[in-house]
């Protein structure tokens, strides 16, 4: 009896521990994930498992979003920690932490997910003030001590209209604000005059408008792809965002074999 008890339990130990993740391929650039304003970096949960699973090392930065410098900071450690090359990955506001950044000589390629891309001396704050006329403001609530979020009521259609109802109220409840700092930080060396980018739009994104998003990544010279979706797409489409990632990461090895 003790015997068979035995074998229950080893065939129950077997089939409910999960495999584990491949691990990375060594050879292959770091992906560094930087997260944007009002979320952090679970958002990437997603890519994440794509990218390990394809065989990528991976680190994603969890920044506090209270300044570009201390976001800058953050992904410089993350650089840093990284074996070789470092593929850098911004979403939103990520997108100007990554400009900031990307001039690191590990950084071989950017990629913007529906994100800013700025140019010397512009700050999300300055480009948001140079939208065309009639441009819709988002619904940003400042408390007193300065720090900003936006309006949880508002947040799911505007921020995560192609998630469920229910996911897009959790990142509206569970928003990490964000500094004003932040907003105001400027460039000084963008990195995408000096690497190569990648830009990929959501058509229906409801927060940086997709016209603002064209004209940043044809200023950048960034190879442009489109996808259907809202601001939160990398969430709700990982796939897209994971393939315009390797789609960076195999470039300079395509180059080179050329």
């Amino acid at each position: 009896m003790k015997k068979v008890l035995a074998a229950l339990a080893s065939a129950s130990l077997a089939t409910s521990v999960p495999p584990a993740m491949a691990g990375p391929d060594r050879d292959r650039p770091t992906i560094v994930l930087v997260h944007g304003a009002f979320v952090d970096g679970s958002g990437w949960a997603g890519v994440y498992q794509i990218l390990r699973k394809d065989g990528y090392p991976v680190i994603v930065v969890q920044n506090p979003t209270m300044s570009l410098e201390d976001d800058v900071a953050a992904t410089q450690r993350a650089i840093a920690a990284a074996p070789g090359d470092v593929v850098l990955v911004g979403h939103s506001y990520g997108g100007v932490v990554i400009t900031e950044a990307g001039s690191n000589p590990k950084v071989s390629a950017l990629v913007y997910v529906a994100a800013f891309a700025p140019d010397q001396g512009e700050s999300v704050s300055s480009i948001v003030a140079s939208a065309p006329p009639g441009a819709p403001a988002l619904p940003i609530v400042a408390s007193a001590d300065g720090m900003l979020t936006l309006d949880k009521a508002k947040f799911p259609a505007l921020f995560a209209a192609d998630l469920a109802l229910e996911t897009a109220q959790f990142m509206a409840d569970s928003q990490q604000p964000w500094g004003a700092r932040a907003l105001e930080g400027k460039i000084t060396t963008p990195a995408w005059k000096s690497k190569p980018s990648w830009f990929l739009i959501p058509r229906d994104d409801l927060i940086i408008p997709p016209t603002g998003q064209h004209s940043m990544a044809q200023r950048a010279r960034a190879t442009i792809r489109e996808v259907p979706g809202s601001h939160a797409f990398f969430v709700s489409n990982p796939a897209a965002v994971a393939a315009i990632i390797e789609e960076a990461a195999t470039a300079k090895a395509k180059k080179a074999g050329q």
